[in-house]
């Protein structure tokens, strides 16, 4: 599809010009205690990718719904992502950008009013409860896909994952017009996801993502899960969006609960994610990449069947839950085993 097309050249050559400023103006990842990489990486992959969707969005014939109220809420993000990346700002006026797009968000319409049938009694919100909810829902997705940003590879693949299945959903709904979007943002990483993994141009050439990114994949995912949960043109029930950012929703969550009774800050950086716990079990980075991406997929998967073929919401919720649980199991069964391992290697050494 020649758009498709159009996204990809976008992409690469926004990829190949960045890094060049990048490395020109210290816009770079540079190797500490818990940054392993060598060399200085250019954190340009969001602006690649951003700077390809914008090209997609202004080429239509007919703008998108919603189009200039997702270019300027992402744009803000991006801007103050990169001064992040490049000046490690302090949290606050970060906070506070993601506040303000999460309100110009409703007022361009976009807000989530329902949870569905998952709970009696729990199916509308109105007023303030429904903009309270909204606000946290766009601070957890971006924080969301922040975090999940630990090896090469995984915050792309994920967010291929996530935005497949959104293109997916909008298809079987018939919102070809968003499926369309959604793909073009998949496309849109491919180039990023070729030098992060050291596909185009090898080790030398790779970039990351950068916080700019991250965010601004994060903003995108929750925008889209709103089109597609939320009002009368919806395609699916509102736990569906569980199942489909279901590995970054879950290992943000746990983390939070964990941090916060260590009391320590819930923003406090750890090893505790699980593509440490993965590789703690003795898996690769590579095996890791692909565990977690293929889980990621069939969770998607799974509930994207149990919205198909109608089953009640609030079964995909516990359902949804149960596999919470599981993953609260197995996580923390890695914390113990790993804990008890370091006192019998202190034990010995004594």
């Amino acid at each position: 599809m020649p758009q498709l097309l159009i996204v990809f050249i976008s992409a690469l050559l926004a990829l190949l010009i960045t890094r060049y400023l990048a490395i020109k103006i210290g816009l770079v990842d540079k190797p500490n205690v818990r940054k392993l990489h060598q060399g200085e990486i250019p954190l340009v992959g969001g602006i690649s990718v951003w700077f390809a969707l914008t090209v997609f969005c202004l080429s239509q014939s007919e703008p998108f719904p919603w189009q200039a109220w997702y270019l300027l809420c992402s744009g803000l993000l991006l801007i103050v992502g990169v001064l992040d990346d490049r000046f490690d700002l302090p949290v606050f006026p970060r906070v506070l950008v993601q506040l303000v797009v999460a309100a110009l968000m409703m007022v361009a319409g976009l807000k989530l009013s329902s949870f569905g049938a998952i709970l009696p009694g729990m199916v509308l919100m109105h007023g303030i409860v429904s903009y309270g909810i909204t606000i946290l829902a766009v601070w957890g997705a971006i924080n969301a896909f922040n975090m999940v940003d630990g090896i090469n590879g995984l915050l792309g693949l994920l967010s291929c994952v996530t935005f497949g299945a959104l293109a997916l959903l909008f298809y079987l709904g018939a919102r070809l017009d968003v499926a369309l979007w959604c793909l073009a943002i998949v496309v849109a990483m491919v180039p990023y996801l070729l030098s992060n993994l050291g596909v185009l141009g090898g080790p030398r050439t790779r970039v990351f993502m950068g916080d700019a990114g991250s965010t601004v994949i994060g903003f995108t995912v929750i925008w889209f899960l709103i089109i597609a949960t939320q009002g009368g043109q919806a395609v699916a029930y509102p736990v569906t969006a569980l199942w489909i950012i279901a590995i970054p929703l879950m290992d943000m969550t746990r983390l939070f609960f964990s941090r916060m009774l260590n009391g320590t800050s819930p923003f406090k950086p750890d090893r505790e994610h699980l593509h440490h716990v993965l590789q703690r079990y003795g898996l690769s980075t590579t095996l890791t990449l692909g565990a977690i991406t293929a889980a990621s997929l069939v969770l998607a998967l799974v509930g994207i069947g149990l919205d198909v073929y109608g089953v009640h919401e609030s079964v995909s919720f516990a359902l949804f839950m149960v596999l919470f649980a599981a993953y609260f199991w197995f996580t923390g069964r890695s914390k113990k085993a790993s804990e008890k391992a370091q006192r019998h290697s202190q034990e010995k050494q004594v």
